[in-house]
């Protein structure tokens, strides 16, 4: 399942994506009413894979899981309610060969939706 659209820019410490496919009546995180808030904590781990998967280069990809979760903030809207392009920012924050931790943020033409820290670690290189 990918919900981003693509990559607006990135570099060492962070990354900025965009997606649309919250307003996608299909969207496969929506439950019978809505898209609700919460789901917006997966834009941003794939936000987060997106960026670790472009630092690492040429290295072979490594499963991330994520960890902890911390200093979560939502808005009361659901992220349907939102009409323009969601921007997925994640910035990272530390990071080891085995951990990575991220500030999350997701925003709609400037509106705040979702702010949360992010810990994540990886599964061993083999």
């Amino acid at each position: 399942m990918c919900l981003l659209d693509g990559v607006l820019d990135w570099d060492a410490e962070g990354i900025r994506c965009t997606a649309s496919s919250h307003r996608d009546p299909a969207n496969p995180l929506r439950n019978e009413q809505c898209l609700p808030t919460v789901a917006g904590l997966e834009y941003a781990a794939q936000g987060m894979a997106v960026h670790g998967a472009l630092v690492s280069g040429d290295a072979p990809a490594r499963a991330g899981y994520l960890a902890a979760l911390r200093d979560l903030r939502l808005t009361d809207s659901p992220l349907d309610s939102f009409h323009g392009p969601l921007e997925i920012l994640a910035e990272r924050v530390m990071a080891d060969e085995r951990s990575s931790i991220y500030t999350l943020r997701l925003e709609c033409e400037g509106t705040f939706i979702l702010s949360a820290r992010a810990t994540v670690i990886q599964e061993h290189a083999s």
